[in-house]
This record gives C-alpha cells, structure tokens and sequence, in this order.
C-alpha cells in the first residue's frame, strides 16, 4: 500500500515537473520572439534613417544644381544697355534698378571720371566741367581723385547719375570733409561714411601680409578704392606720392582687374595686373584700400540723379 502511494506521488510530481519545464520552454522561446522583434525594428529603424538621409542628400544635390542653372540663366540673359546712354536713358530708373540687381557688372557699364584739367581742355571721353573746378585756389584736379572714384561706384551700382563734382558738395554737407587751399583729399572714414549714405556698403582694409589673401579678397569684392604710391612700388605708378584709383571685375585666370583711374586718360579703362595694384599700396596710410560689398536702394538716403555741367560722355 505505502509502495503505491509513493510511485503514485512519484509520478504525480515527475508530471508537474514537465509540465514546468514545458511552461518555461515556452517562456523562452517567448521571450527570443519578442527579442528578435525588436532587433527587426531597430533595422528597420536604421534603414529608415539612412533612406532619409539619402533623400536629404539628393535634395540638396537638385537644390544646387538649380542655383547653378540660375546663375548661368543671369549671365546669358543679361542685357546690354551699351555705354552711349541710348537704352539708359530708355529705361524707367525702376527698370534699371531691376536690370542691376539681376546681373554681373560688365566693363562698359563701369563708369570711370577723370579728374585732371587737360583732359577737359582735349575734349577726353570721361571728362567734364569739374575738371576745371576748384576750393580755395586748390584745383579739382589736384585733389579730386577719391571724389571720381565714390562716383563711378554710385553710378555703376545704382539707377543715379551723379558727376564727381556733386558728390565733393554732397560729401560736405553730411560729413566733415572741407577742402581748402592747402589740402582737399577725402579721407577714408569721409568716404566710407558718405557711401554709406548713398546706400554702398563697405570695409576699411590694411594691405594683407599676404598676396594670396589680396587675391581671395578681390574675388568677392564688387569694386574697390585702392590708394597707390610709387614710394611703395613705381612698376605701373610713377612719380605718385598718393593716389587713389578704382578697380573692378577681377579676373582670376588672369589675375588682372579693370582700372578706372582718374588721374591719366592713357591708363583708364584698361586691365592691369592685380599684382601692380597690391605691390604699390600705400603703406604709409592708416587704410590702403576700401572695399565695396553691395548697394541697397531702401538705404540710399541721397537719391540724386542727373549731371548739371557739361561733360564728354562716352
């Protein structure tokens, strides 16, 4: 009797045993399911992410190949408005507003003033009445340089027409400036104060250590006021204590600008070596050169337009 109870109670436990085991059989194979689950989400979560980043980059890639498009639409759509003033003077100022901020300068819409008094007396293209002007006994042509080159960017840059001579009384009524008999050149807080006032923005630079940074410089500039002396370097200036010039669309498979010089009829309007204009820098000065950014027509607070003298317009 005690022998059947026990075997009987044996194989009552040997039952719950397997039964257990079973259940925890079952719970781990649960438990793998559940784990392998969820290392199938995280790929798929990572291939997600990775299929975004994907479409990101292809996104940006058609972004920047139709910036480039655009940028070669503007070059080939450019109209020339020819450096006679016929279509210039066609044109709404609206019109031409719209036409500048649309398109690359080129080098006959640069405008380039001379200053001297024979130039005027020979009837040369770029010339005019202010040539024979003066302050004081002290001639335009002596000091009026700076004055022709603020010019020539107020004119390039916007829809205005001004002459060098509006823009020597212009820059006596909002600054400091006052030529005299003994001295008339602008000085270089004068001239970046007045540009700002006409709606130019631009930066007061010292000659870089370096003729490779010179370079970097002048590929994003639009223009620029350098002051050469032949004291530094007499390569292209001779005989020249101090001089400013205006310089433009710099050319880096050349590594040349465009000269608008005031000073001499023979150079104006010609390319020069960039390397000319870094080596003569005057170094004396407390800035060698002004660098122009941009225009802005909301902050031009002058506006004036129209050249009252006579003048050889080209």
């Amino acid at each position: 009797m005690n022998g059947k109870y026990f075997e009987l109670k044996n194989q009552k436990g040997i039952g719950k045993m397997k039964r257990y085991l079973s259940s925890c059989w079952n719970l781990m194979f649960l438990v793998l399911l559940l784990h392998m689950a969820g290392e199938d989400r995280n790929v798929m979560v990572e291939v997600q992410k990775e299929e975004v980043e994907i479409q990101r980059e292809e996104v940006k890639i058609q972004r920047e190949q139709v910036e480039v498009q655009s940028e070669e639409e503007k070059k080939t759509e450019r109209i020339y408005l020819g450096s006679d003033g016929y279509l210039r003077d066609l044109l709404s100022r609206q019109d031409k507003e719209a036409l500048i901020k649309t398109s690359d300068i080129q080098e006959n819409e640069v405008y380039s003033f001379l200053q001297g008094p024979r130039s005027w007396e020979e009837g040369v293209a770029w010339s005019g009445e202010w040539c024979a002007f003066g302050v004081d006994g002290n001639s335009f042509g002596g000091f009026g340089c700076g004055l022709c080159c603020m010019a020539n960017i107020y004119n390039t840059l916007s829809s205005y027409e001004v002459s060098p001579w509006d823009m020597c009384e212009y820059s006596m009524s909002v600054t400091s400036y006052a030529p005299n008999w003994e001295s008339g050149a602008i000085g270089w807080r004068q001239m970046k104060e007045v540009l700002r006032s006409c709606g130019v923005t631009s930066y007061l630079y010292r000659k870089p250590t370096s003729y490779e940074n010179f370079q970097k410089q002048m590929e994003w500039m639009k223009s620029a006021i350098v002051l050469v002396s032949s004291k530094n370097d007499d390569t292209y200036w001779k005989d020249t204590p101090g001089h400013y010039v205006n310089i433009w669309l710099y050319q880096r498979e050349d590594d040349t600008v465009f000269l608008a010089e005031p000073g001499s009829p023979e150079n104006n309007r010609s390319r020069i070596p960039l390397r000319y204009v870094y080596d003569a820098l005057k170094t004396a000065s407390s800035f060698q050169y002004l660098a122009i950014e941009e225009y802005s027509e909301d902050n031009n607070q002058w506006k004036a337009n129209g050249i009252d003298e006579n003048w050889n317009s080209p």
